[in-house]
């Protein structure tokens, strides 16, 4: 129980990584307010408080943070994906991107900062899409990119009051990875290279980012500020050859 006595926002709490934090937190005693675009989602958790919000709006974050009151943790989890490269995307394609994983970020983050306590933590969710750019995706990737810029930023500027870190993940099992190999002209085939290009040989689960996003959250990550942690089965360790032609 290391989040006892804890208050948490948790954005894009509705399925994927951000439910796995939000399941997450709430074992560990935490106090968990979350939202999402619609309605609540018919099997959130009963002990989880739920505010339809978008990011993207700076009043909706700022609601969202004033119905928090006093705040330990703010987890910047809800994003959107678009599959396109920069000839194909339109300006619609950059409103949506940029307006919530970029403005959104920065929107939660603003709100949220004048209500944290000391010792409080900023968790961004970052990716590895930002630090090596997935072929298709260039919007996505420049968001993240941004998400890791901002993390660094909040950590040297507010500090030591606050601490902010992002976490990258790699490839997750949600439906934002299924979206990504659609993008192959043979799915399957496109799906087993990646599996044998991870030393897990498998994909994240959103169990495994919360697990990291647990600890960022609780005092005994008290000197981590300012960094982004990769977790990624191991899949940017290794060279571009597919090991398992050997």
């Amino acid at each position: 129980m290391r989040l006892v006595d804890k208050k948490a926002i948790v954005t894009g709490g509705a399925r994927g990584i951000g439910r796995g934090i939000v399941e997450a937190f709430l074992s560990e005693g935490a106090s968990v307010l979350t939202c999402g675009r619609g309605p609540a989602p018919d099997d959130l958790p009963k002990d989880c408080v739920w505010m339809t919000a978008d990011v993207s709006s700076a009043e909706d974050m700022e609601r969202l943070a004033a119905a928090a009151g006093t705040l330990d943790i703010l987890v910047n989890n809800a994003g959107v994906q678009v599959e396109r490269t920069v000839m194909d995307s339109t300006d619609a394609d950059w409103d949506l991107v940029i307006g919530v994983n970029c403005k959104g970020v920065f929107n939660a983050c603003r709100a949220a900062l004048p209500r944290m306590r000391t010792g409080g933590s900023i968790i961004n969710i970052g990716s590895v899409s930002g630090q090596a750019a997935d072929p298709g995706m260039a919007l996505y990737n420049a968001s993240k990119a941004f998400v890791h810029g901002l993390t660094r930023s909040i950590a040297v500027d507010h500090g030591p009051e606050v601490r902010c870190n992002a976490i990258c993940p790699g490839w997750i099992e949600t439906g934002m990875l299924d979206a990504g190999f659609e993008l192959a002209s043979n799915p399957e085939a496109a799906r087993q290279d990646a599996l044998l290009r991870h030393a897990t040989r498998r994909f994240g689960r959103p169990e495994d980012i919360a697990a990291i996003a647990v600890w960022l959250a609780s005092d005994e990550a008290g000197f981590a500020t300012g960094q982004l942690f990769t977790v990624d089965g191991g899949m940017t360790a290794a060279s571009p050859i597919n090991p398992g032609i050997f």
